[in-house]
């Protein structure tokens, strides 16, 4: 496995290697959840090539920038246990080599909506850096978890409408015994606080069984009442929508979603919900 840095010493390990090439993007504090997108790129391709960086344009000024967890040893050892052949840890400097991204991408009103709403401004950042990930390591493949559902969905619509030659890999969302969706907040969280957001899952889980025995309008009413089981759950939306993230059907694929607080951490979590 190689490590890099720079972007000169990035070229020079990504130059010439089989393809084809998997990408698999990360913000590090690596948990079972990019352990699976790993696992998954190590199957489909010949070179697995992880990033791991934490970008500054996707964090407002309110927002835990500083707090993020950064965990690079322990990060290096999960990328070589799962085969990583190249790993890209840049600097703010090499990503944003003149301190600023000023050219952005707009993620259109798709993402003002749900995390957007909460979060403005956030995944015009996203889809910069990960656009310049694509334009700077050329994969074949990227793979990307389904917890953060939004995001996928997003990056999905950048790729189609600005043509990158990249096949995008939706990976289901990994989940610890508890079902709580992994993730690099959930080490946040007291015990106390843990517990309580199992409600999250909880609820998704309730809203989908719900579909199938009562049709969509009873989706959201199911899951809202176990959310209430817990008062300490602070929910910032809980919505179903279609599988594109637009109008609900009649009939098929959609998805339900949901953001809460619970103390100081905030958590999203969705579930494919089945509209008999």
């Amino acid at each position: 496995m190689k490590v890099v840095h720079t972007r000169a010493d990035f070229d020079a390990a990504r130059h010439d290697v089989p393809g084809p090439v998997g990408l698999v993007p990360t913000m590090g504090a690596l948990h079972a959840g990019h352990v699976e997108l790993m696992r998954m790129a190590r199957a489909a391709t010949a070179t697995v090539v992880t990033t791991i960086f934490v970008n500054p344009l996707q964090f407002a000024p309110t927002e835990d920038l500083a707090r993020y967890p950064r965990t690079l040893d322990a990060d290096l050892a999960a990328c070589e246990e799962q085969g990583a052949d190249i790993v890209w840890v840049p600097g703010v400097e090499d990503i944003y080599p003149r301190d600023a991204a000023d050219v952005r991408i707009d993620a259109g009103p798709r993402g003002d909506e749900l995390e957007g709403a909460s979060r403005p401004g956030h995944f015009s950042g996203v889809l910069t850096v990960v656009a310049k990930f694509f334009h700077l390591t050329e994969p074949d493949l990227a793979f990307f978890g389904q917890k953060d559902y939004q995001q996928f969905c997003l990056i999905e619509k950048m790729v189609e409408d600005l043509d990158f030659p990249i096949v995008l890999v939706a990976v289901p969302t990994v989940r610890d015994a508890d079902d709580l969706a992994l993730s690099s907040r959930n080490r946040y969280l007291t015990d106390a606080e843990r517990a309580a957001a199992r409600v999250l899952p909880k609820a998704l889980f309730a809203g989908r069984d719900a579909a199938q025995l009562l049709g969509a309008d009873a989706v959201v009413r199911t899951a809202a009442s176990v959310l209430k089981e817990e008062r300490s759950v602070h929910v910032e939306y809980l919505e179903l929508r279609g599988d594109d993230l637009g109008p609900v059907p009649e009939h098929g694929v959609g998805r339900l979603l949901v953001a809460a607080r619970v103390g100081t951490t905030r958590l999203i979590d969705n579930v494919e919900v089945v509209i008999a």
